[in-house]
């Protein structure tokens, strides 16, 4: 899949920018009153809907995963990526989809409300290629430990 990842005078990609006006257009969506979970969580279904079908798989395996290990966690997307939020509204944990910047693997990550500290080092994005029971074992572990 040919990607654009020649930075433009600004140092950004093209990917950079339009994720940055998904993320402008997210805050706006936001602001609006009456927002619900809903919503959030109809924006990542859409969004799920519209990669590709690599992606869109681990995608759907890592929203039924999360939203089963944490159901308070809200679904939302983040920078045009499905995340889910504590009751703070803070990501929690995101998916990133290996198109969005033409990578060769999709990534789940953790943002800093995320319970994972061990000591002074400890991991905060993993590098998913393919869903097994393995992997579906381990991001249930790191989603409720995450939320702990």
């Amino acid at each position: 899949m040919p990607t654009n990842t020649t930075k433009t005078a600004d140092g950004f990609t093209a990917e950079e920018r339009a994720a940055m006006k998904e993320r402008a257009a997210e805050l706006r969506a936001e602001g609006r009153k009456g927002a619900k979970r809903a919503d959030g969580l109809q924006a990542v279904l859409d969004r799920i809907a519209e990669m590709a079908p690599e992606d869109r798989a681990l995608a759907e395996r890592v929203h039924v995963t999360v939203t089963a290990a944490a159901p308070d966690l809200a679904p939302k997307t983040w920078y045009g990526m499905p995340a889910y939020a504590n009751a703070d509204g803070k990501i929690v944990v995101f998916f990133q989809d290996s198109g969005k910047f033409g990578y060769r693997y999709s990534t789940l990550g953790f943002q800093d409300p995320a319970h994972l500290d061990d000591g002074d080092l400890w991991p905060v994005a993993y590098a998913l290629r393919q869903w097994t029971p393995t992997v579906e074992k381990k991001v249930a572990e790191l989603v409720k430990t995450a939320v702990s």
